[in-house]
Parts: structure tokens; sequence; C-alpha cells
């Protein structure tokens, strides 16, 4: 039985193929709450980042989110201000490797490394998102924010629960870090 279910958790997040063209970009709250659920290479990175902080003792599971959510702030700012960046989704699908591989190596890779490597991922986030931004802006930050903020909640959740299981957290990182591998060669092969 926990067999399967690492097998279907892994099966869904190596399911997240490129999503570049999803809905969520029309502005206002509910565009914001959407965007990060409507594309699976934004949901799978910031589910993978709760994977992260669930490998951490509880007392320092929040910096991994802490440093996503700031960067992706700051990240929407920049793309606001300067609009699409070339090359941000290759960058987005390389992070979701690098977050897989994070998620697989999460107990030998210091936590100085780990949280700037998330950090520049909320940051090719954030551009993404605030490039994407139309109509009214402060709300729709405000719902990508909230939805970012409880998938990683859930992915916290998720890990809590899957890597109480043997290789959970091995096959999950495998996962995560091949889908980022098919998002980039999506990208090449369009």
């Amino acid at each position: 039985m926990k067999t399967k279910i690492v097998l279907a958790a892994s099966a869904l997040i190596a399911g997240a193929v490129p999503a570049m063209a999803h809905p969520g970009h029309d502005g206002g709250m509910l565009a914001g709450l959407a965007h990060p659920l409507t594309g699976m290479d934004h949901m799978a990175a910031m589910v993978a980042v709760g994977l992260f902080a669930a490998t951490r003792p509880a007392r320092a599971a929040w910096a991994a989110p802490g440093a996503f959510m700031a960067a992706l702030a700051a990240g929407a700012g920049v793309g606001l201000t300067l609009g699409a960046v070339p090359g941000t989704e290759a960058m987005i699908a390389a992070s979701l490797a690098v977050l897989g591989a994070l998620v697989l190596l999460a107990l030998r890779v210091r936590s100085g490394v780990a949280l700037g490597l998330i950090a520049a991922s909320g940051a090719l986030h954030g551009i993404a998102h605030g490039a994407e931004a139309t109509g009214p802006v402060a709300p729709y930050v405000a719902g990508f924010l909230i939805a970012s903020a409880l998938l990683h909640g859930a992915g916290w959740q998720l890990g809590r629960m899957l890597f109480a299981m043997r290789h959970a957290r091995v096959a999950t990182g495998v996962a995560l870090t091949v889908a980022g591998g098919v998002m980039g060669l999506g990208l090449l092969a369009a």
C-alpha cells in the first residue's frame, strides 16, 4: 500500500510538463489565486518547496517557504517592471530539477546553499508571474502569494506523510528532477 502511495505521488509530480500557456493572468485576486494552481510547473515547484521543508526539523521548516515567498514577491516586482525576461521559462524548468535534487539530497545539502537555490527559484517564478500580470496587479500578486503559501503548506504536509515511508523522499526527489528535465526538453522541442 505504501509503495502505491509513493508511486502515485511520484507520477503526479512527474506529470508536470511545460505549462507556460495556462490561465490566471488576467488580473485580480481570483486570477492570482488560480495562477499557481493552473500551471503544473508552478504547482510542482511550490509543492517541492514544502516537500523540502518537511525534511527539516520543525523549528526550521518555515525557512524554505519563507525564502521562496520573499524572493517570489521581489521577482514579481522585477517582472512587473521589466516584463518578460528571455529564458525565464527555461530557467523555471531547470529550477524544478534543482528543487527535485534538493528534495533528493536534502539530508546532505547545507541549509544556506539550499535556501539560496530555493530563493533563486522563487525569484524566477516571481518574474514570470509579474511579467504575465494584467489588470489589477495588487490583488493578483496577493492572490498568487496566498496560493503559493497554501501549496507550500500542502507540500510540507505531504512530505511529513510520505517521508515516513522508506524511499519516499528519494522517489519524490527523482520524480521532481525528471519533471524539470521533461519541461526543459519540451522547451527545446518547441
